[in-house]
């Protein structure tokens, strides 16, 4: 079998369709299609265009995944369950209005590309528990007991949360007192108040004593 064209793509400048024997087989991204050193007229065996096959899943998944992980930083599990999603067969509507299904990526591709996002180091637990930390503090007030539900949510392990918080500059008073000095007025029962700072994570003790403080301050 024979490579008898190489095209570049019309909507992605930085892939190539590959064409076998007249037909198109694969598309490889530029880097990919140098590596490989592929070039028309190259003759190829049935099971090396398979293992191309392949590597042309895993250029596509890779190039996803770090669009997904340069959005923001992402904790390991968050990439592990989207590549996760990744390997899962997939059902769309065809131009002609049948629903087909198109199979997912395999395991082997899919583990391949978290590896390379953790050796690239594009992936970091720690690195995402510092930049969690930072956003929920300036976003609004939250509590350490919220913040470490939402970084266990993510996967961070406990010990690593632990240090991360301890690094920070943040506390419970001054978190507690972001969410009241907003939403004071918005509440004409202050029970209310209470009950969704409650929910935020706070001590019914913290959340007292921070309220008469707001109180205090109003006054003098």
């Amino acid at each position: 079998m024979k490579i008898t064209n190489i095209s570049v793509q019309a909507r992605n400048q930085n892939r190539v369709n590959v064409s076998v024997d007249g037909k198109f087989r694969f598309s490889l991204d530029l880097f990919q299609l140098s590596d490989l050193g592929l070039k028309i007229g190259s003759e190829l065996t049935e099971k090396y265009l398979v293992s191309l096959e392949i590597e042309s899943q895993f250029g596509k998944l890779y190039a996803r995944a770090l669009d997904y992980v340069l959005v923001r930083p992402r904790s390991l599990k968050e990439v592990r369950d989207y590549l996760w999603k990744k390997t899962r067969d997939t059902r769309y509507r065809a131009r002609d209005g049948s629903i087909k299904e198109r199979p997912g990526v395999s395991q082997d591709v899919a583990d391949r590309v978290f590896s390379r996002l953790v050796e690239k180091g594009h992936i970091d637990d720690e690195k995402f528990a510092r930049f969690w930390i930072d956003r929920r503090n300036r976003a609004k007030g939250i509590s350490s007991r919220k913040l470490t539900m939402e970084l266990r949510h993510k996967g961070i392990d406990a010990d690593m949360i632990n240090i991360c918080l301890g690094e920070s500059d943040r506390d419970d008073s001054n978190e507690i007192q972001k969410i009241i000095s907003k939403k004071y007025t918005k509440y004409s029962d202050e029970n209310k108040l209470v009950a969704y700072l409650a929910r935020q994570g706070f001590s019914y003790d913290d959340i007292k004593q921070a309220i008469s403080d707001y109180r205090s301050s109003l006054s003098s």
